[in-house]
């Protein structure tokens, strides 16, 4: 069994809290009841953070936001992750164009992490908070997966039996199409489900009430209960109409490795499958763009 820290998890939770509301300060009270932390605890936890400057308390309202730490440990990942810096004209520019919303994601090996967000929202893009972390597990992730090693692509379908008990050979199947769909044609069309409805107002009923436990197990649920549904656009008629959530395209660096995916969402109602082609279109001349550039290539 894998070892946990409680007192780091009180620390996280404080700095996930004042990610997803980077406009907000929080007091001490505030905090413990977002949070259901003993407020002497949370108090030893926000004293100590502002003391080394990840937290910065306000000298009249007593509240608190992200410090100076906070900036200087971003800029230290932006200097091993220089894509994203280059990605933001990218982005603002297919979405002045396009008029759709845009999101950037990452992953690790056991997560999904919406990095940045831009342009218009609606529910999915405006309830999913910046660090949000989704699994890394089928069907979630598939843009990364159909472009990834063999060995990553095996351990993200074992991940996915595992999540429902054991070796399901439909959702096999299933997956195992939608990563040649999407490697075939470079990029990754997903569909609006019951399951990102319910994830949509989990997100929305943990925001007044911050626990990351609950994130979590809002997120595990969004990915088994994906499993039953038809979530992957495995072939695109031009002439036909779908609900889409969002179309994802890779970007990719070192090793020609995915490092990011640009991901459209809030496309506004039901699109052609033309319209889909054209949004996908726009985006990969920007991801190979992107791509050029993070490599050092001509502008």
């Amino acid at each position: 069994m894998a070892l946990f820290s409680q007192p780091t998890a009180r620390a996280l939770a404080i700095l996930d809290l004042l990610m997803a509301n980077p406009h907000q300060a929080f007091g001490l009270t505030e905090m413990t009841r977002r949070l259901n932390l003993n407020k002497a605890t949370c108090h030893a936890i926000l004293t100590t953070m502002a003391n080394y400057g990840f937290l910065v308390q306000h000298p009249k309202t007593k509240a608190y936001r992200l410090g100076p730490s906070i900036i200087a440990a971003g800029n230290a990942a932006f200097a091993q992750f220089p894509v994203l810096e280059y990605a933001r004209p990218e982005l603002e520019a297919l979405q002045s164009d396009l008029d759709v919303g845009f999101a950037v994601t990452g992953r690790s090996k056991q997560h999904m992490v919406l990095l940045a967000l831009y342009g218009k929202a609606q529910p999915l893009i405006d309830s999913f908070q910046l660090g949000l972390r989704l699994p890394n597990t089928g069907p979630v992730g598939a843009c990364f997966t159909a472009f990834s090693p063999a060995k990553h692509l095996e351990a993200w379908l074992s991940r996915a039996h595992e999540s429902r008990g054991g070796y399901d050979e439909k959702l096999d199947q299933k997956l195992r199409v939608a990563l040649i769909s999407i490697r075939a044609r470079g990029y990754e069309v997903t569909l609006k489900t019951k399951a990102e409805a319910e994830l949509t107002r989990e997100l929305t009923r943990i925001h007044s009430s911050w626990s990351l436990t609950e994130l979590e197990e809002a997120a595990n649920r969004y990915q088994h209960d994906l499993c039953d549904e038809y979530f992957h656009l495995d072939r695109v008629d031009p002439k036909a109409r779908y609900d889409v959530s969002t179309i994802s395209v890779p970007v990719f660096v070192d090793n020609k490795l995915p490092v990011l995916c640009f991901v459209a969402g809030s496309l506004g109602g039901p699109v052609t499958g033309a319209r889909i082609e054209e949004i996908a279109a726009r985006m990969k001349e920007s991801s190979d763009r992107l791509s050029n550039i993070a490599e050092g290539g001509p502008d």
